[in-house]
Protein backbone atom coordinates (compact mmCIF):
# COMPACT_ATOMS: atom_id res chain seq x y z
CA UNK A 1 0.00 0.00 0.00
CA UNK A 2 1.29 3.56 -0.43
CA UNK A 3 2.09 5.65 2.17
CA UNK A 4 0.48 9.83 1.78
CA UNK A 5 -1.18 12.08 3.97
CA UNK A 6 -4.02 10.81 5.45
CA UNK A 7 -3.28 7.34 5.61
CA UNK A 8 -3.83 5.22 9.27
CA UNK A 9 -0.77 6.43 11.54
CA UNK A 10 0.29 9.55 10.15
CA UNK A 11 0.42 12.78 11.80
CA UNK A 12 -2.08 13.94 8.99
CA UNK A 13 -4.28 11.10 10.09
CA UNK A 14 -4.25 12.41 13.51
CA UNK A 15 -4.86 15.02 12.97
CA UNK A 16 -7.89 14.80 11.25
CA UNK A 17 -9.01 11.90 13.85
CA UNK A 18 -8.98 14.51 16.17
CA UNK A 19 -10.78 17.13 14.57
CA UNK A 20 -13.29 14.62 13.85
CA UNK A 21 -13.70 14.03 17.44
CA UNK A 22 -13.25 17.77 18.78
CA UNK A 23 -16.21 18.97 16.06
CA UNK A 24 -18.63 15.89 17.11
CA UNK A 25 -18.12 16.66 21.07
CA UNK A 26 -18.60 20.46 20.26
CA UNK A 27 -22.26 19.72 18.38
CA UNK A 28 -22.82 17.29 21.20
CA UNK A 29 -22.02 19.87 24.10
CA UNK A 30 -24.02 22.81 22.30
CA UNK A 31 -26.89 20.78 22.01
CA UNK A 32 -26.82 19.41 25.04
CA UNK A 33 -26.74 22.84 27.07
CA UNK A 34 -30.17 23.66 25.58
CA UNK A 35 -33.47 23.19 27.82
CA UNK A 36 -35.23 21.64 25.14
CA UNK A 37 -33.31 19.58 22.31
CA UNK A 38 -35.09 16.50 23.62
CA UNK A 39 -38.65 17.48 21.94
CA UNK A 40 -37.18 17.16 18.56
CA UNK A 41 -36.45 13.75 17.09
CA UNK A 42 -34.07 15.30 14.78
CA UNK A 43 -31.58 16.86 17.55
CA UNK A 44 -32.01 13.57 19.46
CA UNK A 45 -30.43 11.53 16.08
CA UNK A 46 -27.79 14.64 15.83
CA UNK A 47 -26.75 13.66 19.54
CA UNK A 48 -26.70 9.88 19.19
CA UNK A 49 -24.94 10.18 15.84
CA UNK A 50 -22.04 12.63 16.99
CA UNK A 51 -21.40 10.14 20.17
CA UNK A 52 -21.15 7.37 17.79
CA UNK A 53 -18.94 9.91 15.87
CA UNK A 54 -16.77 10.59 19.25
CA UNK A 55 -16.12 7.31 19.99
CA UNK A 56 -14.88 6.27 16.77
CA UNK A 57 -13.08 8.96 16.07
CA UNK A 58 -11.54 8.98 19.38
CA UNK A 59 -10.58 5.21 19.27
CA UNK A 60 -8.87 5.93 15.77
CA UNK A 61 -6.73 8.86 16.58
CA UNK A 62 -5.68 6.42 19.62
CA UNK A 63 -4.79 3.93 17.44
CA UNK A 64 -2.78 6.70 15.20
CA UNK A 65 -1.13 8.01 18.45
CA UNK A 66 0.38 4.56 18.99
CA UNK A 67 1.06 4.00 15.30
CA UNK A 68 3.55 7.35 15.35
CA UNK A 69 5.09 6.06 18.55
CA UNK A 70 5.88 2.98 17.29
CA UNK A 71 6.89 4.71 13.73
CA UNK A 72 4.54 2.50 11.78
CA UNK A 73 2.15 2.86 9.06
CA UNK A 74 -1.02 0.66 9.39
CA UNK A 75 -0.91 -0.67 6.17
CA UNK A 76 -2.81 -4.15 7.20
CA UNK A 77 -5.58 -4.93 4.30
CA UNK A 78 -8.13 -6.11 6.80
CA UNK A 79 -7.51 -2.70 9.45
CA UNK A 80 -7.72 -0.68 6.12
CA UNK A 81 -11.36 -2.27 4.98
CA UNK A 82 -12.56 -1.57 8.58
CA UNK A 83 -11.54 1.77 8.59
CA UNK A 84 -13.35 2.28 5.29
CA UNK A 85 -16.34 0.99 6.66
CA UNK A 86 -16.17 2.88 10.04
CA UNK A 87 -15.77 6.13 8.23
CA UNK A 88 -18.44 5.17 5.45
CA UNK A 89 -21.62 4.29 8.37
CA UNK A 90 -20.07 7.25 10.32
CA UNK A 91 -19.93 10.06 7.32
CA UNK A 92 -23.32 8.86 6.75
CA UNK A 93 -25.47 8.82 9.73
CA UNK A 94 -23.14 12.23 10.26
CA UNK A 95 -24.50 13.78 7.08
CA UNK A 96 -28.44 12.38 7.62
CA UNK A 97 -28.49 13.65 11.49
CA UNK A 98 -27.03 17.11 10.23
CA UNK A 99 -28.73 17.79 7.68
CA UNK A 100 -32.22 16.34 9.65
CA UNK A 101 -31.48 18.97 12.44
CA UNK A 102 -30.43 21.75 10.17
CA UNK A 103 -33.67 21.11 7.89
CA UNK A 104 -35.54 21.17 11.47
CA UNK A 105 -33.56 24.51 12.54
CA UNK A 106 -34.51 26.53 9.50
CA UNK A 107 -38.16 24.99 9.10
CA UNK A 108 -38.95 25.95 13.16
CA UNK A 109 -37.18 28.84 13.56
CA UNK A 110 -36.71 30.61 10.93
CA UNK A 111 -39.61 29.97 8.50
CA UNK A 112 -42.50 29.26 11.40
CA UNK A 113 -40.84 32.16 13.13
CA UNK A 114 -40.96 29.94 16.52
CA UNK A 115 -38.12 30.47 18.22
CA UNK A 116 -38.72 32.70 21.05
CA UNK A 117 -35.62 32.16 22.96
CA UNK A 118 -32.57 33.15 21.25
CA UNK A 119 -29.87 32.06 22.98
CA UNK A 120 -31.23 28.57 22.55
CA UNK A 121 -31.43 29.36 18.68
CA UNK A 122 -28.21 29.91 18.18
CA UNK A 123 -26.70 26.97 20.30
CA UNK A 124 -28.96 25.08 17.65
CA UNK A 125 -27.44 26.41 14.81
CA UNK A 126 -23.94 26.16 16.60
CA UNK A 127 -24.80 22.41 17.07
CA UNK A 128 -25.75 21.92 13.66
CA UNK A 129 -22.85 23.73 12.44
CA UNK A 130 -20.13 21.47 14.11
CA UNK A 131 -21.97 18.62 13.08
CA UNK A 132 -21.43 19.79 9.67
CA UNK A 133 -17.64 20.01 10.32
CA UNK A 134 -17.37 17.06 12.08
CA UNK A 135 -18.91 15.18 8.47
CA UNK A 136 -16.88 17.15 6.25
CA UNK A 137 -13.65 15.86 8.04
CA UNK A 138 -15.37 12.41 8.15
CA UNK A 139 -15.66 12.80 4.22
CA UNK A 140 -11.98 13.76 3.89
CA UNK A 141 -11.19 10.60 6.00
CA UNK A 142 -13.57 8.55 3.93
CA UNK A 143 -11.72 9.47 0.96
CA UNK A 144 -8.69 8.56 1.99
CA UNK A 145 -9.20 5.57 3.29
CA UNK A 146 -11.29 4.20 0.36
CA UNK A 147 -8.53 5.57 -1.93
CA UNK A 148 -5.77 3.68 0.34
CA UNK A 149 -7.60 0.53 -0.24
CA UNK A 150 -8.04 1.08 -3.97
CA UNK A 151 -4.37 1.34 -4.14
CA UNK A 152 -3.82 -1.68 -1.78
Amino acid sequence: MKDFAGTPGTLTALALRIAQFLFAAASIASMATTSSFFNFTAFCYLIASMGLQVIWSFGLALLDAYALVRRQALHNQIMVSLFVIGDWVTATLSLAAASASGGITVLYFHDLGECTIGTECQKYQLSVAFAFLSWFTVFVSSLIMFWLLAAG
